[in-house]
């Protein structure tokens, strides 16, 4: 089993509203859904909120935006981190003179 991943040598998935690169998860050990990845945001309105059964991290990498994390909403800029419980929606969007908000993301188990 490969323990690491590179960032150069993962492919970039097409989102409808944002592009993800799935870094570490079963196949690099992580076990119970733990998972990481580095998804940029391009939208300048909110999409659709996520729901996942499981905590999710975010650390704001580039870029200014917007997170709406339940009722909380919030300014995102570089190193700004946040956690959206298991459970309840979020989304994130950029400002408009922003090219996009990049952030590194991580699900843990409960």
């Amino acid at each position: 089993m490969k323990y690491y991943v590179r960032l150069k040598d993962v492919k970039v998935t097409q989102r409808p509203d944002y592009t993800s690169q799935y870094l570490v998860n079963e196949e690099n050990g992580c076990v119970a859904g733990c998972k990481t990845g580095i998804s940029r945001h391009i939208k300048t309105e909110y999409p659709d909120s996520q729901i996942h059964e499981d905590q999710e991290g975010f650390l704001v990498l580039e870029g200014t935006g917007w997170a709406k994390v339940g009722d909380q909403e919030f300014k995102l800029e570089p190193e700004t981190a946040f956690i959206v419980p298991a459970g309840v929606e979020h989304a994130v969007k950029r400002d408009a003179d922003s090219e996009s908000v990049r952030v590194f993301w991580f699900h843990a188990a409960i």
